[in-house]
């Protein structure tokens, strides 16, 4: 049985812009994915793919829940390579000047098939990356 993956990180940054950065898609762009069929509405399935040219691995994902600038939930599957879905969700809190950022990614062991690329330590090297280098900076600068 695989425990969720669980990323938390405090930013210096207002919640109303941690919202805006993980619900716009322009500003997705600069510092998670290109996602250009983003739209933050419950039901709503969009699509994307990694950095760069390669387009090797297709995500897709539906918004499954949404409170305004405290939480985004979707799941998060590869339909290329697997029915498997996962959950990610996205919660923001209020901590004194600073928000917590709180990512948590469950039922990562749907992929154990798919190879060491979705492995629980892959996707939490990825995550770690993505909240604690590009995220909070984005949000910092």
């Amino acid at each position: 049985m695989s425990h969720p993956i669980i990323i938390e990180k405090k930013v210096n940054a207002p919640a109303e812009n941690a919202w805006k950065a993980l619900t716009d898609r322009n500003e997705m762009k600069i510092w998670y994915f290109d996602i250009p069929d983003f739209i933050p509405e419950v039901g709503a399935v969009f699509n994307f793919y990694e950095p760069g040219d390669e387009k090797k691995y297709h995500h897709q994902a539906e918004i499954l829940e949404i409170i305004p600038e405290k939480k985004l939930k979707h799941t998060w599957f590869y339909p290329e390579f697997s029915d498997q879905k996962t959950i990610v969700t996205w919660e923001i809190y209020p901590d004194g000047q600073h928000i917590l950022i709180k990512l948590t990614h469950e039922n990562i062991n749907s992929f154990n098939d798919l190879g060491e690329n979705f492995s629980e330590k892959a996707f939490t090297e990825g995550w770690t990356q993505i909240i604690e280098q590009s995220l909070k900076r984005f949000l910092e600068s």
